[in-house]
């Protein structure tokens, strides 16, 4: 199962294999305190699409399109394989710093693995 975190909410059991997904690292936390496992920068979105999307919902719908876009290249496909097979078996949290809990990468790129492992499924069974 995927779910998405803020990175200033407390970690939890429940929380699993906790991915960073921001390419910057988030504001006001120490490296020390985070707990993560993976921070995968092939993952998070671009310098150039992350500051035209620059957190405006009227941005949001192109800014989804070029994100996916750029998930389906090389080096993050294989990265999303890995986590979709994770996530098959144990939880997979996304964490990330955006105050908006439903205009963010993570709620993209929670769609995205959603998605791979139903037709991952789909294709098994």
């Amino acid at each position: 199962m995927v779910k998405i975190k803020r990175v200033y909410e407390a970690a939890s059991k429940d929380d699993g294999y906790r991915v960073l997904v921001d390419r910057l690292w988030p504001r006001g936390v120490k490296k020390s305190e985070l707990k993560y496992d993976e921070w995968p920068k092939e993952l998070c979105p671009s310098t150039e699409i992350r500051k035209a999307f620059a957190h405006d919902p009227a941005n949001f719908s192109e800014f989804r399109t070029k994100y996916k876009k750029e998930l389906k290249g090389g080096e993050a496909s294989h990265k999303l394989t890995d986590l979709a097979t994770r996530a098959r078996h144990h939880n997979v949290t996304l964490l990330y710093a955006a105050h908006d809990e439903k205009i963010n990468h993570a709620v993209i790129l929670k769609e995205v693995l959603d998605s791979f492992m139903e037709h991952k499924e789909a294709l098994l069974g």
